[in-house]
């Protein structure tokens, strides 16, 4: 505290420290109550928590986990009532007899060298069962699930929660999407679940997997979304997943992927597993693209699609630096696949690049593949395109009159084609011995594209340079390039001479682009391909 010394002050001055000091005095005392009560507060909230009454706030954190338990149950009690169990039935093939068994057959009809061949004649005819889930859609009694489950069965058998089993027949199936539907006769309406839109999912989003894995009916599993538009298999375009950590195993096949509102946002189809059971990553098919699916198979029976005909490639990073496009977007059109297709029809060829669809910008060949399977069949479109004229890219449009896309068994179009070159003897040239350097490399050995390899090739009319090995550890086996093919174009540069090959590649430096343009005898017919990487 402040002091004055004696001796220096007036009667006014004294009066004031009076003052002063009776103040100070009051606020000390003040605050020796307020802190007297604020202990006596938290004394007593001590042994209120001690007697069993929670705080507000941790209460909150307390009952978050038991909230979260409360959602799962509402969204299992609400949605079980709506998934089923499918028991299938397949008839086993008959054994065939040998030729000549008869004629070594003893008196009990039975092959006497053969005691396997005996048994199985004698065994009665068994089937082959199958076991999955699906979910009741419409309370009329149809059920989606998915193809695979009822694939070739001739007896379907539906079980609905209460027990009640009943007989299900096919209405339809898509074996593109792996989606049927299959439709019971209860009479009277059944539960039916509610769609929700899967796009608006997020990774991390809560999901409940619903069905009967290993014919353990009404199991519920709880994960989170692990990432969305998952393509597992190449040469299926249009099964673009919902990856989950929910478990999924054997049986689950069919059923419900759930989101917190307790809607269903993909049908459970897949798995990755080493095992054969549940390592944490299923895949889920999203209703987003189910449910256009299942309305055209309880309207057809069938599901249609849009078709131009071609072979696509997306444009990478490589292929606009070369050609001087704005950013990577579009689909390059690699190869015609039906020469009087729809796009062939239209005039789009080899090497153009769709940049529109319908007025609607294109961004890579799924996005395009997508557009076109959306578009009714028999509906003319404007398809916008480049084409290379010289050292420019025109820009071009065609009125494409969308074609049916066949079945995927027979499809060779909109799609990533299977590249299998014909197997071929490796012609050694002469090695120039290695020299050390710093340059990336490539590892292709090449040779140039003679009448007679031509021939012996099945490569009449193609020109370029012959692909006679490839190297594993160089970039070019990385980026695709296989034994066989042959270039015929690197930078948009024709190359004929081993020496035209070379000057393009000396005069590159790493983390230049290359764009290659390939053919390759694929067994019945030369394809054409692209390939881009970069020089590294």
């Amino acid at each position: 505290m402040l002091q004055i010394p004696k001796g220096h002050t007036t009667d006014a001055e004294r009066a004031i420290l009076r003052h002063l000091r009776v103040w100070i005095a009051a606020l000390a005392a003040g605050c020796l109550l307020v802190g007297v009560g604020v202990g006596a507060m938290l004394s007593r909230t001590s042994v209120f928590a001690r007697e069993g009454e929670q705080p507000a706030v941790p209460a909150s954190v307390a009952r978050a986990p038991e909230a979260l338990s409360a959602s799962f149950a509402e969204i299992a009690r609400r949605v079980e009532p709506s998934v089923v169990n499918i028991d299938t039935v397949s008839a086993a093939p008959q054994v065939a007899d040998k030729e000549g068994d008869d004629d070594d057959a003893d008196e009990n009809g039975g092959g006497g060298d053969n005691p396997l061949l005996d048994m199985l004649r004698r065994n009665a005819r068994r089937p082959s069962r199958g076991v999955g889930s699906g979910f009741i859609v419409d309370p009329k009694g149809v059920i989606l699930t998915n193809y695979h489950v009822v694939e070739n069965m001739t007896g379907i058998m539906v079980k609905l929660q209460s027990g009640e089993q009943l007989r299900g027949t096919v209405v339809g199936s898509d074996e593109e999407t792996d989606i049927a539907v299959i439709k019971v006769n209860a009479g009277r309406d059944l539960p039916a679940v509610n769609f929700g839109n899967s796009d608006d999912m997020q990774v991390g989003d809560w999901v409940l997997a619903i069905g009967s894995p290993f014919g353990l009916e009404q199991t519920v599993t709880a994960g989170i979304i692990s990432t969305k538009d998952r393509q597992t298999d190449p040469g299926a375009s249009f099964r673009r997943f919902i990856q989950t950590d929910a478990a999924i195993n054997r049986g689950n096949s069919g059923g419900p992927l759930v989101n917190m509102r307790g809607e269903v946002i993909g049908i459970n189809s897949q798995i990755a597993t080493s095992t054969g059971d549940y390592n944490g990553i299923g895949f889920a098919l999203p209703t987003n693209i189910a449910s256009s699916v299942y309305k055209q198979l309880t309207e057809t029976g069938k599901v249609r699609r849009g078709y131009l005909g071609v072979f696509l490639d997306s444009v990478k990073p490589e292929f606009a630096r070369v050609y001087n496009l704005p950013k990577a977007a579009g689909a390059i059109i690699k190869d015609v696949a039906d020469n009087k297709g729809p796009a062939a029809s239209a005039g789009i060829q080899t090497n153009d690049v769709v940049v529109e669809f319908n007025g609607q910008p294109v961004e890579n060949a799924q996005d395009l593949i997508n557009k076109v399977a959306a578009t009714p069949v028999g509906e003319t479109v404007a398809v916008a395109y480049l084409r290379e004229v010289g050292d420019k890219l025109e820009r071009r449009t065609a009125n494409v009159k969308i074609g049916e896309r066949p079945a995927r068994s027979s499809s060779s179009g909109d799609s990533k084609p299977e590249e299998k070159p014909s197997r071929v003897e490796n012609v050694q040239p002469e090695e120039k011995p290695a020299e050390k350097s710093d340059r990336p490399v490539l590892g292709l050995k090449l040779s140039e594209l003679t009448p007679q390899i031509a021939n012996e090739r099945n490569l009449k009319g193609v020109r370029g340079l012959y692909v006679q090995d490839v190297d594993q550890a160089g970039i070019a086996f990385d980026a695709g390039v296989q034994k066989s093919m042959v270039i015929e174009r690197i930078n948009r540069q024709s190359v004929s001479t081993i020496e035209d090959f070379e000057r393009v590649i000396n005069a590159l430096k790493p983390g230049d682009p290359i764009v290659l343009h390939v053919s390759a005898y694929n067994g019945q017919k030369v394809t054409q391909s692209i390939v881009q990487f970069t020089f590294q």
